[in-house]
């Protein structure tokens, strides 16, 4: 099965085709430090059979946090608790990267930045001027020097589920009329520049991934054709892989999205044309990808090289081993109907699986309950 096969990224050896996506819970600190409960959520993960752990949206500016309990790199002193974090995946069997963010308009304060001032909710963010690019930029290369100082082995950029990079890159969140907004040539400006800015950081030795969106699932905003043009530039920078995923936070509540990502791999045929767009440059499949043998078959077919599980393994940590036949226990799969993880996460809650035991269950809200 090519699915435990070994694959590189970069100079980096997996000991297979199997990566965690990463997935927000909102376990960090209210301070911005890893948690207890995050540090074993991720030793958990990383010690479940999957080659490479990717832990998510961490900030790069205060002004872009998504939420006010998720992880922060913007200064010096949360070197510390990444690095404790880094070496508790890595001593757990796992390769690790670490996933910086910026929310622009989806950011949880009132006082938001964005591309242009389309309404978000109640809130129109305010337009980002040039000069303020600029530190946007130095923003994530910091960050990500920061991610390789905390002994990471990797860094991800997040461009997908709307966040900043995205709304540059989509008409429908960029109207600017400079050099950064109107056809596609000048709109991936940005994003590339923090690409760039970010490798010239961290060295070319350092591998730098992208959470890439392939398409918002809107009539008016990013879709596919410019997605392929936009990885195809990503993938003359030597990007070191494109995780790929669909849809946003605009989207990802219509009926026909909803519809859509109740089916096994509703993602994969995304992923299969951007690796045929960005020859040489690894390509993670994610989306419901949750029986082994259709994961087998992806890499099989060559539609993409790597899977990537967030909800299915967070429903079932053991999913790698059991796959490979070390632990012969049938599966637990992610209730398709269910959306238990990302109703806690909105509502300012700490996640927890509906799949989960009554034991296990009871004993996670216990330990929220204590700590906090």
């Amino acid at each position: 099965m090519m699915l435990f096969e070994p694959f590189t990224i970069k100079a980096l050896k997996l000991k297979n085709r199997i990566t965690m996506a990463p997935l927000f819970l909102g376990y960090a600190n209210p301070d911005g430090t890893p948690s207890q409960l995050l540090i074993d959520h991720y030793k958990e993960m990383a010690s479940s059979g999957v080659a490479m752990v990717v832990v998510e949206n961490i900030a790069v500016d205060v002004r872009g946090m998504g939420s006010p309990f998720m992880l922060r790199a913007d200064d010096d002193r949360f070197v510390e608790g990444l690095s404790v974090l880094s070496r508790a995946i890595k001593e757990s069997g796992a390769l690790a990267f670490a996933q910086i963010n910026h929310a622009g308009r989806y950011a949880y304060g009132p006082e938001r930045v964005a591309p242009s001032p389309v309404r978000t909710g109640k809130v129109v963010p305010r337009e980002l001027a040039r000069d303020e690019i600029e530190g946007v930029i130095d923003s994530y290369a910091r960050a990500a020097k920061r991610i390789k100082e905390a002994g990471f082995d990797g860094v991800e950029l997040h461009g997908g589920t709307g966040y900043l990079l995205v709304q540059f890159l989509s008409p429908r969140t960029n109207h600017r009329s400079d050099e950064y907004g109107g056809v596609l040539a000048h709109r991936m400006r940005f994003p590339l520049r923090v690409v760039e800015g970010v490798m010239d950081a961290v060295g070319q030795d350092f591998p730098v991934g992208y959470r890439f969106l392939a398409d918002e699932m809107l009539p008016d905003g990013f879709q596919v054709e410019e997605a392929k043009i936009y990885g195809a530039e990503l993938a003359r920078r030597e990007i070191a892989y494109l995780s790929v995923m669909v849809g946003t936070y605009d989207s990802f509540f219509l009926p026909k999205y909803k519809e859509m990502e109740r089916e096994q791999g509703y993602m994969v045929h995304f992923a299969h044309e951007v690796k045929r767009a960005v020859q040489g440059i690894p390509v993670i499949a994610a989306g419901r990808i949750q029986g082994p043998e259709y994961a087998s078959k992806i890499i099989d077919e060559g539609k993409a090289d790597l899977i990537g599980l967030a909800r299915i393994l967070f429903a079932d940590p053991l999913w790698p081993k059991k796959a490979k036949g070390e632990i012969q226990d049938p599966i637990i799969a992610c209730e398709p109907t269910c959306s238990l993880c990302m109703q806690r996460v909105m509502k300012g809650k700490p996640a927890y699986c509906s799949q989960w035991s009554k034991e296990r269950r009871e004993a996670f809200l216990k330990r929220v309950e204590e700590t906090g």
